[in-house]
C-alpha cells in the first residue's frame, strides 16, 4: 500500500520493471510492454496517452531493453516535453531525452555544423517578424501589424511545406489555402526575407529543421552517428507532424522500424501550420506488421462530458472522422453540460463571471476552472468581467516559470539559505521546511497576502506563492525534507521544464488549451462565424473547427458550460445564431440533450420552469458625443476613449485611496472592488443616489450592496470609512 505521506507530486518510484506496470489497464499495457518494431497507439482524449508511453520507455529501461541514452522521444511544446521528462524521473527513467523536434535537431545541428560546414551555426532569431517587416519594407509592400502576422505566418507554412519561394503561390492553390493577403505579394516577401537572413546571417526556427535535414541527407557518416546514438524513437502527438518534420523523424530512423507514435486524428488542430493527421493514418499503411492499440477508456471526464464529445464527433465527416475513437468515460456521474444563451456579449461574460464565482465559492478552485475562447481578442471582455466579480485570473501564454526573473532570484536565494543557513539569523526561530521557505522568500517580496492590484507585482507574488505552496507539497510528502532537498527538486523540475502551478481561472483560446485540463470549463462565444470562424469556407476547414470544439469540450473533467450571445452589444438586434455544431446535441435543435439556460440579466441557474423574459436593454451610447459605444471598456466609461473627459481628479484620487484600503482589508486585489475604468467612470459622473451609482457598468447589485453607501459617501465629499472598519 501507498504509505499515509505519500505526495501525488512526488510519487515514489517504482522498485523494479514490473512495478513500472503496475496500475496500468489492459490497452496501456499492451502499450508499455509492445518495446519492439513500429507501434501505434491511436489515443483519445483523457486516456492516458502520456502515461501508456513513458511507462512503455521506463518498463523498456528498468528491463535493461533500452538503454536510456539510445532513447529520443519528441513532442511539439517544450511543456509537453518537460511534463515527459518528470514522469520519466519519477519513473526511474530520468537518463532518457525528451524534446521538441526543434529543440532535438537544434542540439544536432549545433554539435554537427563544425565537421558539416566549418565555423559557428549563424545566430538564431527569437522572433522573425521584424525581419519580415524589414523584407517588406525592401520590396515596398506596407504591412500593418495584423498583416505583418499572417505574413509572417504563411512563411512559416511555406517552410514546414518544404515550399521555396518560387513555388508559394501554385502551393497555396493545390492546397486550397485562405491566403490572407495576394500570393505574389507573399512569395516576394518571403524571398526577400530568405536573402535578409543570409545577408545577416541569421536562422530562423524552420531553417533549424530545413538544415539539420540537409546534413544528415548529404553527410552519411554523420546521419549513421546519429542513428548509431539513437536507436528507438517515440513521437507523442503525431496527428500534428509537418512534411518537414516527418522528414526528419524518416532520416533519424534510416532503414530501421524501432518507433512509437501516439496521437488522435480528432484532435488535429494545426492544419494552418502545415501538420497533418495522413502520418498517423497511413502508418499501418507503411508498416503493415505494425502493433497497432487503441486507447479509448476516458479517465479524465465524467460520462456526461464524454457522452457529448462522442455525439459532436457523431456528426463529422471526411477521413479523420472515419477514424474516430468512442471513448468511454472511466469516471462516475457528474453534473450535465449547461447551454445557455444570452442577450449580449457583455451579458455573457458577466453571467459567465458569477457562475465561476459560484463554483469557487462551492469549492472549486479557480485554478481549476477555465474559459476558452476561438480567437485571443474575445479575452479583454471576459478578463473586466472576471475582475468584477473579484475572481483572479491569468492569461495562458506567459512566460515559462523557471524563466521569470523573480523564480530565478528565489531559486539563489533558497540555494544560498540551504548552504548558509546555519549562520543565517533569518532562520533562527523556523524550523519546518515551509516555514524556512516563507522566511527566505519573504526578502524577495512573498508575503501572507496577496499584494492588492492585478500586473507585474501580483504576478510575482503569484510565482513566489507557487514556489511556498510546493515546498508544502514535500513537506507532506517527505517529512524530514530538507532545504537543500527542495533546491534539488527545483533544479530537477527547471531542467524538465515541470512547473508548480499558479492559482487563477485561466483565460485562453482553444487552440492554447490543446493538452491541458480542468475540472471546469466554459466554452463561450459559440456563434456561426465564430466557431465555425467566418473564413472556414472548404469542408475540411470547417471539419477542423469542430475538432477544435472537441478539444475544448474533453478538456472538462466534471462541469461543463458552453454559451453564446444573440447581439454583440446590449440593444443590438439578436441575429446571431448558435453554432452549428451545437445542432441535434442541444435541447430544441433534432434530439433529446442536457438543458439550455436562456439568461439575458444574468447566467441562469438552470431552475425548472419556462425561461424567463428577456430584459430589454437598450443601446450604450456616449454621454458626451452620443455614438453607440460596442467596445467593452468604453462601455464601461460610458464615453468614447478618445472623447473629453470631465474627471473629477480629486474625487478620483480619494477613490483609489479607498479602493486600495478596501481591498487589503477583503483580501483581494484592487481590481476585484473596482475596475480603474469603473473608478474613472464614477469620477466622472458624480452620481449622488443608489439609481445613479448603479447605472454605471461595473457596479452590479453585488458591489452597489457592499461597497455602494461608502462611494456615495466619498462622492459627497467625505472619505468613506477608514481601514479598520468592519465588512
Amino acid at each position: 500500500m501507498t504509505p499515509a505521506t505519500h505526495s501525488t507530486l512526488f510519487p515514489q518510484v517504482p522498485d523494479s520493471a514490473d512495478a513500472v506496470l503496475d496500475g496500468l489497464d489492459p490497452e496501456q499495457r499492451e502499450v508499455a510492454t509492445a518495446l519492439h518494431g513500429p507501434v501505434c497507439v491511436l489515443a483519445g482524449a483523457g486516456t492516458g496517452k502520456t502515461r501508456a508511453i513513458t511507462h512503455r520507455i521506463a518498463y523498456g529501461v528498468r528491463a535493461g531493453i533500452l538503454q536510456p541514452a539510445s532513447v529520443l522521444a519528441v513532442t511539439f511544446t517544450n511543456r509537453a516535453a518537460g511534463e515527459m521528462r518528470g514522469r520519466l524521473r519519477q519513473l526511474g527513467a530520468g537518463g532518457v531525452q525528451a524534446r521538441t523536434f526543434h529543440s532535438a535537431a537544434l542540439r544536432q545541428l549545433q554539435y554537427f555544423w563544425p565537421k558539416a560546414v566549418g565555423g559557428d551555426l549563424p545566430r538564431l532569431i527569437d522572433r522573425k517578424a521584424q525581419l519580415v517587416a524589414d523584407a517588406a519594407t525592401r520590396c515596398r509592400i506596407r504591412l500593418d501589424r495584423t498583416e505583418l502576422r499572417d505574413v509572417t505566418s504563411e512563411i512559416e507554412w511555406a517552410k514546414v511545406t518544404q515550399t521555396v519561394p518560387a513555388d508559394y503561390p501554385a502551393a497555396v492553390a493545390k492546397a486550397q489555402r485562405d491566403a490572407p493577403r495576394d500570393p505574389a505579394e507573399t512569395c516576394q516577401v518571403y524571398a526577400m526575407y530568405e536573402q535578409l537572413k543570409r545577408e545577416r546571417d541569421v536562422l530562423d526556427f524552420e531553417d533549424v529543421l530545413l538544415l539539420t535535414v540537409g546534413v544528415l541527407q548529404d553527410r552519411h557518416d554523420i546521419a549513421e552517428q546519429v542513428r548509431r546514438q539513437y536507436q528507438h524513437f517515440v513521437v507523442d502527438e503525431y496527428q500534428d507532424v509537418s512534411p518537414l518534420q516527418q522528414r526528419l523523424l524518416d532520416l533519424w530512423l534510416g532503414d530501421r522500424d524501432s518507433l512509437c507514435v501516439v496521437g488522435d486524428a480528432s484532435q488535429t488542430i494545426y492544419s494552418f501550420t502545415g501538420a497533418t493527421p495522413d502520418y498517423l493514418l497511413d502508418f499501418r499503411t507503411r508498416h503493415p506488421h505494425a502493433t497497432v492499440v487503441k486507447l479509448v477508456r476516458d479517465y479524465r471526464s465524467t460520462p456526461q462530458v464524454v457522452h457529448l464529445a462522442n455525439g459532436l464527433l457523431a456528426q463529422a465527416s471526411g477521413r479523420a472522422a472515419d477514424h474516430r475513437l468512442e471513448l468511454v468515460s472511466q469516471r462516475g456521474p457528474g453534473p450535465e453540460p449547461v447551454y445557455t444563451e444570452y442577450g449580449d456579449e457583455p451579458t455573457e461574460a458577466e453571467g459567465t463571471a458569477r457562475r465561476i464565482r459560484d463554483l469557487v465559492a462551492s469549492g472549486v478552485p479557480a485554478g481549476e476552472i477555465a474559459v476558452l475562447y476561438r480567437v485571443n481578442a474575445q479575452s479583454e471582455i471576459y478578463e473586466q468581467a472576471l475582475a468584477d466579480a473579484g475572481v483572479p485570473y491569468q492569461l495562458r501564454g506567459a512566460e515559462r516559470f523557471f524563466e521569470r526573473q523573480e523564480v530565478r532570484e528565489a531559486g539563489a536565494a533558497l540555494r544560498s539559505a540551504a548552504r548558509f543557513g546555519g549562520n543565517d539569523s533569518l532562520l533562527d526561530d523556523v524550523v519546518d521546511l515551509p516555514s524556512q521557505v516563507r522566511a527566505v522568500l519573504s526578502t524577495k517580496g512573498w508575503t501572507t497576502e496577496p499584494p492588492a492590484g492585478s500586473g507585474a507585482v501580483r504576478d510575482r507574488w503569484e510565482s513566489l506563492a507557487a514556489l511556498v505552496r510546493l515546498a508544502e507539497d514535500l513537506a507532506r510528502a517527505r517529512p524530514q525534507a530538507t532545504l537543500a532537498d527542495l533546491v534539488t527538486e527545483l533544479d530537477e523540475r527547471a531542467a524538465a521544464q515541470h512547473a508548480p502551478t499558479v492559482q487563477g481561472v485561466t483565460l485562453a483560446s482553444l487552440h492554447a488549451a490543446k493538452g491541458l485540463e480542468w475540472d471546469a470549463v466554459f466554452l463561450v462565444g459559440l456563434t456561426e462565424g465564430m466557431l465555425p470562424i467566418t473564413y472556414a469556407r472548404t469542408d475540411e476547414q470547417v471539419e477542423e473547427e469542430r475538432r477544435l470544439l472537441y478539444v475544448g469540450v474533453t478538456r472538462a473533467r466534471s462541469h461543463l458550460s458552453l454559451s453564446w450571445s444573440l447581439s454583440r452589444s446590449p440593444g443590438g438586434r439578436p441575429h446571431r445564431e448558435p453554432s452549428r455544431f451545437l445542432k441535434g446535441l442541444r435541447p430544441g435543435s433534432g434530439s433529446p440533450a442536457p438543458r439550455t439556460v436562456r439568461a439575458a440579466g444574468g447566467a441562469g441557474r438552470g431552475a425548472a420552469g419556462p425561461p424567463r423574459a428577456r430584459r430589454a436593454r437598450g443601446p450604450v451610447r456616449c454621454r458626451v458625443c452620443g455614438t453607440t459605444l460596442t467596445v467593452a471598456g468604453e462601455m464601461k466609461l460610458m464615453r468614447c476613449e478618445d472623447c473629453p473627459s470631465e474627471m473629477d481628479e480629486g474625487l478620483y484620487a480619494r477613490l483609489l485611496d479607498w479602493r486600495a484600503a478596501r481591498a487589503r482589508r477583503i483580501g483581494q486585489p484592487d481590481y476585484c472592488v473596482f475596475t480603474e475604468k469603473t473608478l474613472i467612470a464614477i469620477a466622472e459622473t458624480v452620481p449622488s443616489t443608489d439609481a445613479e451609482l448603479a447605472a454605471i457598468p461595473g457596479v452590479g447589485i453585488r458591489k452597489l450592496n457592499r461597497f455602494g453607501a461608502e462611494v456615495l459617501a466619498i462622492c459627497a465629499g467625505g472619505e468613506g470609512v477608514d481601514e479598520d472598519g468592519e465588512d
